[in-house]
């Protein structure tokens, strides 16, 4: 096997950019695209927008502080429903479709993301807040995704996770994405959007950013530009370049074409975030 086949790319894709087949599909064969040129792919994936729906069938009202959500034990019944359920499945049976071998599973299933559960954290005004069945990754079982990648499956993950004991936490998707990344030292990070880059003004797709370094994006931050979720997500995604991560990048999936793009160092897609 060549350098350029054993390259491996971990790809998050939010719930966002699941909700239709058309986006299921443009994922495939953009997935398809870096299988063919050589590429071993991971892929995990969130569900907000499908556990809301699913909480609001139940009778339960979506919680969260800061952005952050408050997963009691009614939720995560909830939660294991839509993104294994759900989201999962028909991503995984039109990453099929689409000629792409996917695997589906889920955090708990062999380990692959261990976790433990996150201690109340202080919210300032808003006082200490436990966050309820919440977890924090502990460790990857990369042994495990390598045999599944080593057997020619795309392992396709939902963003659970579980403890020693087996207690299942829910987990933010862009916190899991980032410890398989370091943990199987990917040579791409690629973080998929609806918005699919960085840009100057939101508005003006020509003032879309190719490439930003880290002291670049902590300016754009201070002067309002960068905003919101984005922050916490570029400065991990950052953090990782200093961990033996290759590349990462931020793109649209639902856009021809751009990872493989993006893999190959083309300037016509997304953002490129580079160390310097």
């Amino acid at each position: 096997m060549t350098a350029k086949q054993e390259q491996t790319a971990v790809i998050k894709v939010g719930g966002d950019m699941l909700a239709t087949p058309e986006d299921r599909r443009a994922l495939a064969q953009n997935v398809g695209d870096l299988i063919r040129a050589g590429w071993r792919c991971v892929i995990l994936h969130g569900g907000g927008p499908q556990l809301n729906r699913l909480q609001t069938v139940y009778g339960l009202t979506p919680n969260k502080v800061e952005g952050r959500r408050i997963t009691s034990a009614e939720d995560l019944q909830v939660v294991k429903q839509a993104l294994c359920g759900e989201v999962n499945v028909d991503l995984v049976a039109s990453l099929l479709a689409g000629g792409v071998p996917a695997f589906g599973c889920h955090g708990a299933s062999g380990q692959l993301i261990q976790a433990q559960k996150r201690p109340p954290m202080d919210f300032g005004a808003r006082g200490i807040i436990d966050l309820g069945e919440v977890g924090d990754v502990t460790d990857v079982n990369v042994h495990a995704i390598e045999c599944l990648l080593n057997g020619g499956f795309v392992p396709v993950i939902a963003s659970l996770g579980v403890d020693v004991d087996g207690r299942v936490f829910n987990i933010n998707a862009d916190t899991t994405v980032a410890a398989i990344a370091r943990a199987m030292q990917a040579d791409l990070l690629l973080l998929s959007t609806r918005v699919g880059g960085v840009f100057a003004d939101i508005t003006d797709p020509a003032s879309r950013i190719k490439s930003m370094t880290a002291a670049e994006s902590e300016a754009l931050i201070q002067q309002g530009v960068i905003t919101d979720g984005m922050i916490p997500k570029l400065r991990e995604s950052f953090a990782l370049l200093d961990h033996g991560v290759g590349t990462i990048a931020i793109g649209n999936a639902a856009s021809q074409g751009a990872f493989l793009a993006l893999a190959t160092g083309s300037d016509r897609a997304g953002t490129r975030l580079i160390t310097g």
